[in-house]
């Protein structure tokens, strides 16, 4: 059933997802210490973990059999722009986390939904995924657009479960199921014919 030691190349119209090569590395430092990203994803802006342990830990993705790691490439200039990620793969319950990060050359063009839209097909019609979960924070809407976009339905909320500045920010817990993807293939609310 899911196998994720295959690292495949999913085409669409606008990106190409890819494995790792050793040159997208540049990309991820970059995505990694903007502060806004950092922000948005809560991730610490000043707790990277430094070039060297970053392109370390890049180095290992391809090789990982117990979740996928895939390059976002932008097929109108050939240049990888993020990175999506299926992690946290519970093999019992055929269910996994899924997580995105895109470097400000791949926002507001929709390449990210294209992008989302692959790695949740190939996870639920190659992997045989039952479901994906993600969460996203409060403060990051056009993210919550984006999953919205491709099925992804509220849970519920965390609250205050990320510090920010002198302020806290909800996180919502959504997910996406099988029947939900075979229903709509990403495009809930799309008229056939």
């Amino acid at each position: 059933m899911s196998d994720f030691s295959i690292k495949p190349v999913l085409t669409g119209e606008r990106v190409v997802l890819r494995p790792f090569a050793d040159e997208d590395v540049a990309v991820f430092l970059e995505a990694l210490t903007d502060p806004e990203m950092a922000r948005l994803t809560g991730s610490p802006a000043d707790g990277w973990p430094g070039e060297e342990r970053t392109r370390a830990w890049y180095a290992t993705r391809n090789a990982q059999d117990d979740r996928l790691d895939l390059a976002v490439v932008d097929r109108a200039g050939g240049a990888c722009v993020g990175e999506v990620v299926l992690n946290e793969w519970d093999p019992g319950n055929r269910s996994c986390n899924f997580r995105t990060l895109l470097a400000a050359a791949g926002r507001d063009r929709g390449l990210g939904t294209e992008a989302v839209r692959l790695i949740v097909g190939y996870g639920f019609e190659q992997l045989g995924l039952h479901r994906i979960s993600l969460e996203v924070y409060a403060h990051n809407p056009r993210a919550r657009r984006v999953y919205e976009k491709v099925g992804f339905v509220a849970e519920g909320v965390l609250r205050q479960v990320l510090r920010d500045g002198d302020g806290w920010v909800d996180a919502t817990v959504m997910s996406i199921l099988a029947p939900e993807w075979a229903a709509h293939r990403g495009r809930p609310g799309a008229t056939s014919g």
